[in-house]
């Protein structure tokens, strides 16, 4: 902390570390080595155990959502005063890592829902679920920040006033009455996609012998599709030439 008051976290996600500082058996869960050359590749186990997200504890490939597990962690623990995932051992801590669920009721009862949301997403053990972008944290918390009682609250807080109860109910019903129209019509709309096509007419094709010096593309059919008519020489000038179909 500085004088001022400013926090800052230091050491904080994929440390750029070029060797190892101090024994993997002699460090604590909380304090266990971070080594982050060559992070990517798949089969190593590196960072701080207790921030580590579950793909990282795994040995995969990670990616900068670890680093967004991580910040979920921290917030937790500064919002709770606790530890999130501890352990006697760093193989405890790791074994709780992938599969401990937080203790949502440890947050304080005024902790905006907003909040309440980001972490969810932050410490989604599945990646493909997790907050993806720093930018989306951000936003989050300028949410929680300017409108911090624009959701719901957590168990416990006061009960929603009767209007709102009301306009829910409505909602609901509404939503209930819409989907039972569309049900309806739906079995007719069924129906009818099972019915049979009308039978196509059927293709017909011709040969048409025209005079000599006609040109192949110079024709049109008349509208009801009945006869055609060509331009060709035959004894010398053009002319139009009418067949029927």
């Amino acid at each position: 902390m500085r004088p001022d008051g400013t926090v800052k976290v230091l050491d904080f996600g994929l440390a750029k570390a070029m060797e190892r500082a101090g024994g993997a058996g002699e460090a604590g869960a909380a304090n266990s080595p971070t080594l982050s050359l060559h992070a990517t590749q798949a089969g190593m186990i590196l960072g701080t155990a207790a921030y580590m997200a579950p793909e990282q504890a795994r040995g995969s490939v990670v990616d900068k959502r670890a680093d967004l597990w991580a910040f979920g962690v921290v917030l937790y623990e500064m919002l709770t005063g606790t530890r999130l995932f501890d352990g006697a051992t760093i193989s405890d801590t790791l074994a709780a890592v992938l599969t401990k669920e937080p203790d949502w009721t440890a947050l304080p009862p005024n902790t905006p829902a907003p909040v309440r949301r980001l972490l969810r997403r932050c410490l989604e053990k599945d990646r493909k679920r997790r907050v993806c972008d720093a930018g989306d944290i951000r936003l989050e918390i300028d949410d929680a920040v300017t409108a911090p009682d624009a959701d719901a609250g957590p168990a416990g807080a006061a009960p929603a006033p009767v209007g709102a109860v009301r306009n829910f109910r409505l909602a609901w019903l509404a939503t209930v009455v819409t989907g039972l129209v569309a049900a309806a019509l739906a079995v007719p709309a069924v129906r009818h996609l099972r019915e049979a096509p009308p039978d196509a007419p059927p293709e017909t094709r011709l040969d048409l012998v025209t005079p000599a010096g006609g040109d192949p593309l110079a024709f049109a059919l008349s509208p009801d599709g009945r006869q055609l008519v060509f331009v060709a020489a035959g004894d010398g000038a053009s002319r139009l030439w009418l067949r029927s179909l």
